[in-house]
């Protein structure tokens, strides 16, 4: 409609009103272009905080994870080196001690990861939107790592592994996994992480049975080199997460409201 007047104005020579109609004409565009633009940032702002948020969330989840597989770990060292110090002499243990040990020295822990809102950013490559400098770095450190894998990795190939499960009669191993495996840890629960593999156990097995399980898995040659390859990649491993990634160590605490 402002166009025909405008159009009108022009062919009458009102060169006021010319003026005056474009005018309008421009500020209409202006304002029309700058209610886009002000409605785009407004999308973007919300898009920005729900992704924050729901990468917060994730990183939550991954700090406690993170803390999960350093103590595992660490149960899995204590008992690669107290199998060791047994079979050395150096600390002796009884037949189902040593049996548990052995056990405990062959497991290992992989964590489901909570990289959706990530992985989501990054093939839409908005990682951008991620305002909050830590947390954005964060989450890049920590799902460009391969360490993760690497350490279950080892876990699940380790000669000592194979050992265990190819010497142990099958009755004592499924002991070992009902009695002295994993115990649950619900998801985010700090406390439950502790001892969550190192703990007091017993096979509940005749003393025979246990006897002939130990002195099977003693008289294998390779055992003390493979609990020795185990001792030293599960050592790597915990000096990977602890001191190797320490800043991210310290960042995620930080987000997780844990800094010490």
């Amino acid at each position: 409609m402002i166009l025909q007047r405008l159009a009108t104005s022009i062919r009458k020579q009102d060169w006021f009103t010319v003026v005056i109609e474009t005018l309008i004409v421009v500020l209409g565009v202006f304002l029309g272009i700058q209610l886009g633009n002000w409605n785009a940032d407004r999308e973007t702002r919300e898009r920005a905080a729900v992704f924050s948020e729901r990468l917060t969330e994730d990183l939550f989840y991954e700090a406690w994870a993170y803390e999960y597989l350093i103590d595992y770990n660490n149960d899995v060292r204590l008992s690669a080196r107290a199998a060791l110090d047994a079979l050395s002499g150096e600390a002796p243990l009884s037949d189902e001690q040593f049996l548990v040990n052995a056990y405990r020295a062959t497991q290992y822990k992989y964590n489901d990861r909570g990289r959706a809102t990530y992985d989501e950013l990054i093939s839409m490559g908005e990682i951008g939107l991620i305002e909050d400098e830590t947390l954005r770095t964060t989450a890049v450190s920590l799902f460009a790592t391969d360490l993760f894998d690497v350490i279950a990795q080892e876990g699940r190939a380790a000669p000592v592994r194979t050992i265990f499960r190819r010497k142990v009669p099958a009755a004592v191993q499924a002991a070992a996994l009902r009695q002295c495996g994993d115990r649950f840890v619900p998801n985010g629960d700090y406390e439950a992480i502790v001892g969550s593999l190192s703990y007091p156990c017993s096979l509940e097995l005749p003393l025979g049975e246990i006897k002939r399980a130990a002195d099977l898995l003693r008289a294998d040659p390779d055992l003390i080199e493979a609990l020795q390859i185990r001792f030293a990649d599960v050592e790597t491993a915990i000096t990977d997460l602890e001191t190797v990634n320490a800043p991210m160590v310290a960042k995620l605490r930080a987000i997780a409201g844990r800094n010490e």
